[in-house]
């Protein structure tokens, strides 16, 4: 074929001591044109492929609340998206399984999403969901479908490092590099897991995606969270838990009133647009307080924290005390360098180089080694008093 981006792959064996013809291989597929490709590419390859898609979520309207909303285009795991995942296997030629995985969804993922805004803090779905129902689930799936390795589409790289042992590194395309999302991954999982698509842009894995012969070529990447209807996360929250409205004040960093709001779901750490009342100058949300539903505002300069404390510790490689690496404190942040310390508690202390703007309660702070993701943790609400998030990472 001629100018073909196949020519150009170098896919090492997903499985070694095994060639691609003997290895059995379950592909992660969630309809979008990264899995697409995974499990397209690696049966052109040889490998024994078997496609599976979870049905997390029911979008109907007797479920969701939201009048027409029969589907949701945008999101990921919606009906049409089951139903791509299917016109590719069909495409390729191999089987696909569809599994219904609603309720655990909903116990593991949807309440500790409205419990996390209830402590005052922001939470990341997409990482719950990774870690309680994607891998979890798939994983154990996988290995009684007597799979060999369980391959996904995340933009993330697998190293093999000292002593043979594997290594989570960031994706070679930057803007693309989805580790953070999978800072929850444990080493027996990373050891299971291949990531075939960590070396390509992608433009490349769309160009892949047509010259497979994929109709997902051009599909838009998902944007909106699954269960939350037209992106109104507010309405998902306040449904299972009415307390989130309950009207509070608006206080300074030395507790004077500045105003009443309405409701702590509205907010988030480091936000400046869309508080709800003018203060006479720019004013950023610095700190909730969820017991007496206070919000705290401040100008720009109260924003930086240098010190923070991070729960329910996940690590590949745990560092040492005092151990420098760089810490990304949300998903498109470059990282910073700082410090860590290990609490008796197991929780972990923090410590920035230098003041970093909205760190923000319930978003993950994520630590590297340069490239190579070593581990991470919740970023903990101080002000959360009573409705601190009980959550472990063992809870799967």
């Amino acid at each position: 074929m001629t100018n073909s981006i196949l020519d150009t792959l170098n896919i090492q064996p997903l499985v070694a001591g095994k060639k691609p013809e003997e290895t059995t291989v379950v592909a992660a597929m969630s309809g979008g044109v990264d899995s697409s490709v995974v499990a397209a590419l690696l049966h052109k390859l040889g490998y024994k492929v078997v496609g599976i898609t979870l049905q997390l979520w029911d979008y109907t309207p007797a479920n969701d609340e939201a009048e027409g909303e029969t589907k949701k285009f945008g999101t990921c795991c919606a009906l049409d998206d089951v139903y791509d995942a299917r016109r590719v296997c069909q495409t390729v030629g191999i089987p696909h399984y569809v599994l219904n995985y609603e309720s655990e969804f909903k116990d593991k993922v949807i309440d500790d999403f409205v419990d996390t805004y209830l402590a005052g803090a922001t939470p990341i779905p997409c990482v719950r969901c990774n870690q309680r129902i994607k891998f979890d689930s798939l994983m154990s799936k996988a290995k009684q479908l007597g799979g060999d390795v369980l391959v996904t589409g995340h933009y993330v790289r697998k190293v093999m490092g000292e002593g043979g042992k594997p290594e989570l590194h960031q994706g070679l395309s930057s803007d693309k590099d989805q580790s953070y999302y999978l800072f929850t991954t444990t080493p027996e999982q990373l050891e299971f897991s291949a990531f075939p698509l960590g070396d390509l842009t992608k433009d490349q894995t769309r160009d892949l995606a047509q010259e497979l012969g994929l109709h997902v070529h051009q599909k838009p990447d998902s944007q909106d969270i699954c269960f939350v209807p037209g992106g109104d996360y507010r309405k998902v929250v306040t449904k299972f838990a009415p307390e989130a409205e309950k009207p509070g004040n608006f206080v300074d960093s030395k507790g004077k009133v500045l105003g009443q709001h309405k409701g702590i779901i509205n907010f988030t750490v480091g936000q400046r647009r869309g508080l709800g009342m003018a203060f006479g100058e720019p004013m950023y949300v610095t700190a909730i307080r969820p017991d007496t539903s206070e919000v705290v505002v401040g100008p720009k300069e109260e924003l930086g924290v240098k010190t923070f404390y991070v729960f329910d510790m996940n690590w590949l490689r745990k560092p040492e005390n005092g151990t420098e690496l760089t810490v990304r404190v949300r998903a498109g942040h470059k990282g910073v360098p700082g410090e860590v310390k290990h609490l008796d508690d197991g929780r972990m202390q923090v410590d920035l180089f230098d003041p970093e703007e909205a760190v923000s309660p319930g978003q993950a702070a994520v630590f590297y080694d340069d490239k190579n993701l070593i581990g991470g943790g919740w970023i903990e609400n101080p002000h959360a008093g009573s409705r601190k998030v009980k959550v472990q990472i063992s809870a799967a």
